[in-house]
């Protein structure tokens, strides 16, 4: 996620007076949620450019750990409203994770399932949570979504706000935007479960690059509390409106 644009910078500095009954100057003003919201999607590239996306593609390799750190081939296919589509190559198989923006199946031959699988009640609780491509900060209130402003946190070497959206059904999430680029740089997650608990999940946004005017991060590293290892997500390329057809996502019979 590098850095290419700089929209707007908070300088957060307070001068304090030496001399007894000297001028004391008040700290800037934290922006409201709206105005941090504004600001991200003018840094992302614009909010009537991101309305007019309606399908997008990004392949790369996924990091599977283990000893070698294998990386897998992937392709992911997002077309509004809401469906999306996983390929990832293994061991010379094809793994298929469909979502229809109502429906999810799945595919997964390298576990000797070679039968189209329907989602769990769990994967589907964990796909309400998806957002659209353009992500959960565009259009939020006519997606029935509310934000607000938690306050300022320390993350890694930066320092970001924390947003915190209830969804309409009344799911709630955080996202973290930097306060200097007002890019994402953080998003919680659905919980996964590990050996019968629930661990949070967060996944880090990095090396934002521009793609057709869009900032794209292109590198997600999402954090298992409790798991030491991290999984990568490395894009390699991203294409913006690419013609993909319902079929692609629909349930094979």
């Amino acid at each position: 996620m590098l850095r290419t644009k700089c929209l707007s910078c908070i300088v957060l500095s307070l001068a304090i007076p030496l001399a007894m009954g000297a001028d004391t100057q008040a700290a800037p003003a934290k922006p409201s949620a709206a105005q941090i919201v504004d600001k991200n999607l003018s840094a992302r590239g614009g909010l009537a450019a991101w309305r007019a996306v309606q399908t997008m593609s990004m392949s790369g390799k996924m990091e599977a750990g283990g000893t070698q750190n294998t990386q897998l081939p992937f392709l992911i296919e997002m077309k509004r409203p809401r469906k999306t589509r996983l390929e990832l190559q293994f061991q010379g198989q094809t793994a298929v994770q469909v979502f229809d923006g109502v429906n999810g199946w799945k595919l997964r031959p390298f576990l000797n399932r070679h039968e189209v699988e329907s989602y769990t009640a769990e994967e589907m609780k964990g796909t309400s949570l998806q957002a659209e491509l353009d992500g959960p900060l565009v259009d939020y209130a006519a997606k029935g979504t509310k934000v607000e402003l938690e306050g300022t946190e320390k993350l890694e070497d930066r320092s970001a706000y924390k947003l915190k959206l209830t969804l309409k059904g009344g799911q709630q999430r955080h996202i973290w935007v930097d306060v200097q680029t007002f890019l994402e740089v953080k998003i919680d997650g659905a919980p996964r479960r590990l050996n019968g608990t629930y661990h949070p999940v967060e996944t880090y946004l990095r090396d934002y690059k521009s793609v057709g005017g869009l900032m794209i991060p292109y590198v997600l590293e999402t954090a298992v509390e409790g798991v030491q290892q991290r999984e990568k997500i490395l894009i390699e390329s991203v294409v913006v409106n690419p013609r993909l057809e319902d079929s692609r996502f629909a349930k094979p019979e």
